[in-house]
């Protein structure tokens, strides 16, 4: 059973940082890409960010965010700094078999329950 749980939400204010984490367990963790995606209120899903399995390869559509993985550990990482309060969503994590640099949502195979994050100005 493929089992994605994201942690690291919270509420921060504008211009703070926070590090969310993702740990997967139920397969082969390094050699799944691995996708972030994040769902404010009334919007659809948007992509924010991949890492390719092996971590040497990532891309992010946000210059404040980077995305990193452990797979020693089963775990991704989104570093997210100068957060701003149009950042504020439920932030989830999502794994993928091939390419890394897929931005949607059908992409993507098994999902997180997801954490939110919340930015106040």
């Amino acid at each position: 059973q493929v089992q994605l749980v994201e942690s690291g939400g919270g509420l921060v204010q504008a211009g703070g940082s926070l590090r969310l984490s993702c740990a997967s367990s139920g397969r082969a963790f390094s050699t799944y890409a691995m996708g972030w995606f994040r769902q404010a209120p009334e919007k659809e899903r948007e992509f924010v960010g991949a890492i390719s399995w092996t971590g040497g390869n990532t891309y992010s559509v946000e210059g404040r965010f980077t995305i990193s993985r452990d797979n020693a550990k089963n775990t991704v990482y989104l570093q997210m700094n100068s957060l701003k309060p149009e950042d504020t969503a439920v932030y989830y994590c999502a794994d993928k078999m091939g390419r890394y640099d897929r931005q949607e949502v059908a992409d993507y195979d098994y999902w997180g329950q997801g954490t939110q994050v919340t930015v106040s100005s």
